[in-house]
């Protein structure tokens, strides 16, 4: 009888409604979080923004929002099945273990993006492209100019490549873009080769690379490369396995408005590129 008792309270107490306050809390937060998402992503693909790091998040908004208005709806269609209970649960569980792996992955790229001490002088410094919008840099991409600007400028006898190829919608390629800009700056004309074919980062530095070599600038030889902070770390692992083998890498910093939303998209691009075995 006494096990009976102990059991049946235990039941009595699982049963318990959360405070009342936890219960009100909790579609509020769901609604104030699924409008700052979308809030997000709608003021990033106004800018001309698109990526996953701004659809995720929308998407995850979206449905925050919808839950959030439709909570007491949501929790009786869960109230009617325990099985429906269960997967909810497990459901939270996973999106929490996911929240504290990109938090992980976060926290590398935070320390990854700096410009990293070179050995010997470089005889080259290769720009990878970031876009470009109604024939002129992006944000992100006038940072890594102004950066490969900087180092140019303590490297005089560099070669600077700018590497990237015509976009979606896009009638100049990247490179001619970044050449124009560094021109427009009063870079010599003739210190600028531009790599026009490329789309991807893998690309970026293979056709580089054949463009160094007509030079006689071997790609085993130092090399710098100018990206954004949170590309520094991906964009090593492959250059390191395309032949770039003395590479230091060059981060310019992310602009805050879309600083998060690259990090998350840089997040799904490793895992991607792990999947891959694009960096072994």
């Amino acid at each position: 009888m006494a096990q009976a008792r102990e059991h049946s309270a235990v039941i009595a107490v699982e049963r318990l409604p959360a405070p009342v306050h936890v219960r009100r809390m909790l579609p509020l937060l769901c609604t104030i979080g699924g409008l700052l998402l979308v809030a997000d992503a709608v003021v990033l693909m106004f800018l001309g923004v698109f990526s996953l790091g701004v659809t995720l998040p929308l998407a995850m908004g979206s449905v925050l929002l919808a839950l959030g208005l439709r909570w007491d709806a949501v929790q009786a269609w869960l109230d009617a099945s325990a099985g429906r209970r269960t997967a909810w649960r497990w459901i939270w569980l996973g999106v929490l273990a996911w929240i504290v792996t990109v938090a992980m992955f976060w926290s590398v790229l935070a320390r990854a993006g700096h410009v990293l001490p070179v050995g010997d002088p470089p005889s080259a410094i290769v720009v990878l492209g970031s876009g470009t919008r109604g024939g002129k840099p992006t944000p992100a991409l006038t940072a890594r100019l102004d950066l490969a600007l900087q180092q140019a400028i303590r490297y005089p006898n560099a070669t600077v490549v700018v590497s990237g190829g015509e976009g979606f919608g896009q009638a100049v390629s990247e490179a001619r873009v970044m050449g124009d800009y560094l021109r427009g700056k009063g870079f010599p004309a003739e210190r600028i080769v531009q790599e026009e074919k490329s789309t991807s980062t893998e690309e970026n530095l293979l056709f580089s690379k054949a463009l160094l070599q007509r030079r006689g600038i071997s790609p085993e030889g130092p090399v710098q490369l100018v990206t954004s902070d949170f590309h520094t770390l991906r964009a090593g692992w492959i250059a390191q396995r395309v032949g770039y083998t003395r590479a230091s890498l060059a981060g310019a910093p992310t602009p805050l408005y879309v600083r998060y939303n690259a990090w998350l998209r840089e997040y799904f691009a490793v895992l991607l590129g792990l999947v891959r075995r694009e960096f072994g």
